[in-house]
């Protein structure tokens, strides 16, 4: 048994005229050239259903893209400021290394401390982390060696003398550090 042909309504008037199509009086003359037509129609129809499948995948991985530069424009921008801001860092981290003696300079260095802590809140809010070092085991990736023992492959970092940087996994500024063989 086969299964019958789905049949469609038509909408609006389908009458050979309204189409725009000139029937032959043969029935099967004028078949044939109705599925002609036919033919034609869905070829140009599966063209343009091609086109537009194109275009909305032209215009998705324009979004696409466009997303990832304004990503990456920001964190260009971002970049730009905390470098911008890490000499104010050290700057800081110098202050902080003196030692307090009256009770203004105590005052004083407790302010600091809670300006320098705002400060680098906010910019770890921006994905900012400090590199860590003393204690930590050599790894030339984020130390920068200002001395080193020579003749052994086991260092750990003894001193900080300045601070490194990591933003958003890409490190910024390599701490520099003096080493030490572990013992």
């Amino acid at each position: 048994m086969s299964e019958q042909p789905e049949i469609i309504e038509a909408k609006g008037r389908t009458d050979a005229t309204a189409l725009g199509i000139d029937l032959p009086e043969d029935p099967a003359e004028a078949i044939s050239l109705l599925l002609a037509h036919l033919e034609e129609s869905r070829d140009e129809a599966t063209s343009y259903l091609d086109d537009l499948r194109r275009v909305a995948a032209d215009f998705d991985n324009y979004r696409k893209r466009t997303t990832r530069e304004q990503a990456a424009t920001l964190d260009r921008a971002a970049e730009r400021v905390v470098r911008e801001l890490m000499p104010v860092l050290d700057s800081f981290d110098a202050a902080l290394g003196t030692a307090a003696e009256t009770d203004t300079e105590r005052l004083l260095l407790s302010g600091m401390i809670s300006t320098r802590e705002q400060l680098l809140a906010a910019l770890e809010k921006e994905g900012l982390e400090v590199l860590p070092s003393v204690g930590e085991a050599f790894d030339p990736e984020i130390h920068e060696p200002v001395g080193a023992p020579g003749g052994t492959d086991d260092l750990v970092v003894s001193s900080e003398l300045r601070r490194g940087y990591r933003l958003r996994d890409r490190v910024l500024r390599p701490a520099m550090v003096m080493l030490e063989a572990r013992e």
